[in-house]
């Protein structure tokens, strides 16, 4: 009878480490985020999604879809990964929210004073202090993203005028 009971016992444990996600160091961490993801603005609501952004796309919104039964602190790390000018890995901005655990979404925002900088950045996503999930992002100059136009090299030729005739 104990042997049975052990069995069921480990079966259950082992059922729930494949319900859980597995962090870069290896260990596992309850899986309660759906799906992470970027967006542009739209008027100030959360706009198209997106990993490419210009440095005037200001601001930046970060969503979290989560599985929310139970309170829980939601924390936000925006990295700045290559950016010039900026040590490799600074964390620019940490925001933190604590769920009601009435909550299936986490958005946070994030706006520089003026416009961004460019280069590539992160963000790390922790549930109750421990990671769940991050993304890469790019922000652009806008001469980067934007194509240019060939020019008609006919239009720039100067027109002469026939000479007179007396």
């Amino acid at each position: 009878m104990k042997q049975i009971l052990l069995l069921i016992f480990f079966s259950v444990f082992a059922l729930n480490a494949f319900g859980q996600i597995e962090r870069a160091d290896g260990a596992a961490v309850d899986s309660v985020v759906k799906k992470i993801y970027l967006a542009k603005d739209s008027g100030g609501e959360i706009g198209e999604t997106s990993e490419n952004f210009s440095v005037n796309d200001v601001p930046i919104y970060c969503v979290i879809e989560i599985e929310n039964t139970k309170p829980m602190l939601v924390k936000m790390n925006l990295v700045a990964v290559k950016v010039r000018g900026v040590k490799p890995e600074t964390k620019v901005v940490s925001v933190s929210y604590q769920t009601t655990g009435m909550q299936d979404q986490v958005n946070f925002t994030g706006k520089p004073d003026g416009f961004w900088t460019a280069g590539t950045y992160r963000v790390d996503i922790f549930i109750d202090g421990k990671p769940v999930g991050a993304k890469d992002f790019e922000i652009q100059n806008p001469i980067k993203t934007a194509r240019l136009t060939p020019v008609n090299v006919k239009n720039l030729t100067p027109k002469t005028k026939s000479p007179r005739r007396p």
